[in-house]
């Protein structure tokens, strides 16, 4: 509103909302589905209202000569009066986290070879340093990860002006391929977060909850209007008790739950104590916080209700069981009776890819007649237009036919340390909280960066897919950093291909270590879940229209 915008609409077919404006912008990513709507929009335009209005459609990040062509074929690529791209790359979700927020991008890197949200990728990390210097060292690991380094080592040769005399707040970035660790999006995360993302979905960290849970309860109406409306919270770090249980695991947030609900009922007593003018003066200061303090913790409660109510299931068990019997290396090799059941009770398709694409990674692929049977299994189930499906996650490395008939898990398990059998959920002392038990293997490659480095394991990371690498870059005489005794590095961790929750509260668990000397900032092209990672992977196929 201070810069004269009237309105904001979401873009959807149909004609355009009224408003008395003479400009309209249209804010899109360049997808061709988009420019179907916009062109739709354009078309139903009154051309005999005056004044008229004038059209302006700004691409994000880049413009696209595809959607151009488009709209021109569709004759209203000239009511457009400007075309200009807006160069939107990395968007901060949280203090110390950045998205891009590009869903298709581990599909266009792993199935199409299109490399473009590399590119955009390369070109937010050129931002970055422009604004927060030049990062000293890059170390990367699998082949889209080389890709962005070499770009961005090309595009600092091609704009020499790029050379900034800032004082560099990143000591590190490690650039880490999805596919280097396909495992652990498959597993069920097991933090807070997680958990509400896995179950409810959280979506630009909003997320929508069943509303029966968040009615006020008032005394005597026995629930007849009940809201329909789904509630709508946000969840990030600015709300304090959120930032403390985010990353716990599930089965430690109760108890931090109660522990608020004593203190904060406490705090409300006081006002029975307060004499003085001064002392009812100072209580009626704190209140405001007091009552955010109240509504967030009833919030989180009815959230933690919810989730509670799904992992006690006898489903959420067995589902879980398996995952960890897999992840710790039992009957990987054989048909699993569990996921059988599941296809023959006509469990959700993606429950059933999640747990047979976790069993192939965890066995560095399946015999092919174990392969066989569950393809079968699903397609004559499920029905075959998921063939198609399948076909995208085999050649996404996802689930594939064992080659050279060795399985390299148990190796890289052991000398990872992925597996920890007794882990403290309550005070953690070990990244494999997150998934009580295992420990995410993408982190576990930034924990060894860090300390001792990664030559202690060149014998693994040979085994896991692509090259491993580093990068100097030269800084300017005067910025090169003299580390105090006691100041932390920083290193900033960029996964191509999406990161889960689960990693980036293991992450956070690293910063928070005493002894860690590390502290993590996060990026990613998008945040997923093993839900949509794998949604974004399944073909849909439409039915014949005739």
């Amino acid at each position: 509103q201070e810069h004269e915008v009237e309105k904001m609409f979401t873009l959807k077919p149909g004609r355009l909302p009224p408003a008395d404006v003479k400009n309209i912008i249209f804010f899109v990513r360049p997808k061709l589905e988009l420019m179907d709507i916009i062109t739709d929009n354009v078309l139903r335009e009154d051309r005999g209202r005056s004044p008229q209005r004038d059209f302006h459609i700004l691409f994000v990040p880049r413009r696209s000569l595809l959607c151009e062509q488009w709209l021109k074929e569709q004759g209203v690529l000239g009511s457009f009066i400007h075309r200009e791209q807006y160069s939107l790359d990395l968007i901060p979700f949280d203090g110390d986290l950045l998205s891009m927020e590009s869903e298709s991008a581990f599909k266009e890197c792993y199935l199409e070879s299109d490399q473009t949200s590399l590119y955009h990728a390369a070109k937010g990390l050129m931002t970055l340093q422009a604004l927060y210097g030049t990062i000293p060292q890059i170390f990367g690991k699998g082949d889209c990860a080389r890709h962005v380094a070499n770009m961005m080592i090309r595009m600092k040769r091609e704009f020499p002006g790029s050379q900034n005399s800032i004082f560099p707040v990143f000591d590190t970035l490690l650039l880490l391929d999805r596919n280097v660790d396909l495992l652990t999006p498959l597993a069920t995360q097991l933090t807070y977060e997680g958990l509400i993302d896995e179950i409810y979905g959280i979506q630009n960290t909003y997320v929508k909850l069943p509303p029966e849970k968040f009615a006020p309860k008032k005394q005597g109406e026995g629930g007849k209007d009940l809201p329909t409306e789904p509630k709508k919270l946000q969840l990030n770090s600015a709300e304090e008790l959120y930032a403390e249980i985010r990353d716990k695991n599930f089965n430690a947030v109760g108890s931090v739950l109660s522990k608020k609900a004593k203190i904060i009922s406490a705090a409300f007593e006081e006002r029975h104590h307060a004499k003085t003018v001064g002392e009812i003066k100072q209580f009626v200061s704190q209140l405001p916080h007091m009552q955010a303090a109240r509504s967030s913790l009833a919030n989180h409660t009815s959230i933690a209700e919810l989730i509670k109510d799904i992992t006690t299931s006898e489903d959420f068990f067995d589902n879980l069981t398996v995952e960890q019997e897999f992840m710790s290396g039992i009957d990987t090799d054989k048909v699993n009776n569990y996921i059988e059941d599941c296809i023959a009770q006509k469990h959700p398709l993606i429950k059933i890819l999640r747990l047979v694409c976790l069993q192939s990674v965890c066995n560095s692929g399946l015999k092919q007649k174990v392969l066989d049977h569950y393809k079968r299994e699903i397609l004559q189930t499920y029905g075959y237009e998921h063939i198609l499906t399948l076909s995208n996650l085999e050649k996404a490395g996802l689930l594939k036919p064992q080659t050279g008939g060795r399985n390299n898990y148990p190796t890289i398990r052991k000398t990872l340390r992925l597996w920890m059998d007794d882990v403290n959920e309550q005070n953690p002392n070990d990244i494999s909280y997150v998934y009580s038990g295992y420990a995410p293997l993408s982190v576990r490659l930034a924990q060894l960066l860090a300390r001792p480095g990664w030559r202690s394991i060149e014998e693994v990371l040979k085994m896991l897919p692509g090259p491993h690498f580093e990068e100097r870059q030269q800084l300017p005489t005067g910025l090169q950093k003299k580390r105090q005794h006691g100041e932390n590095r920083v290193t900033l961790v960029f996964f191509l291909g999406g990161v889960t929750y689960a990693e980036i509260a293991a992450l956070r668990f690293l910063s928070q270590m005493e002894d860690g000397g590390t502290e993590y900032v996060i990026a990613t092209t998008k945040l997923i879940n093993g839900t949509t990672w794998i949604k974004s992977l399944m073909e849909k196929l439409e039915p014949a229209p005739f």
